[in-house]
């Protein structure tokens, strides 16, 4: 496997995310995180494990009715066949940021987050 195919992959697994979350599927979003993942969600707090991971996006998606996702200046770097790094700057329709790093992994053929560190630098 080439560092572009890599690339793409990751790319791709990043862009089904968005469109689930885009859409509200939560559920999915979870499931895309490994069992004992963590999420820094700056200034918000850390959340360990899909369960926590599930119901952060769930509140955070309910009460603030967050849709319309979207990154911008997206950077992977390789890591090796079946793990990479992503960081970019997003915006949605309550706020925007940056991401510092989503670590995906690839765990029997499928890309999931490891973890997931972002900051939301504005509301509105």
């Amino acid at each position: 496997m080439t560092i572009s195919t890599t690339k793409a992959e990751v790319l791709n697994a990043s862009k089904k995310w968005i469109e689930a979350f885009n859409r509200g599927d939560i559920r999915y979003c979870s499931e895309q995180y490994l069992e004992q993942a963590v999420m820094d969600a700056r200034p918000m707090g850390q959340y360990t494990g899909r369960t926590e991971i599930y119901d952060f996006w769930l509140n955070f998606v309910s009460s603030t009715g967050a849709t319309n996702l979207s990154y911008t200046e997206i950077h992977i770097e390789v890591l090796d066949k079946d793990s990479a790094k992503l960081s970019a700057k997003w915006s949605m329709n309550v706020g925007k940021g940056f991401i510092s790093k989503e670590f995906w992994v690839k765990k029997e053929g499928t890309w999931c987050f490891a973890e997931d560190d972002f900051t939301v630098e504005e509301q509105f």
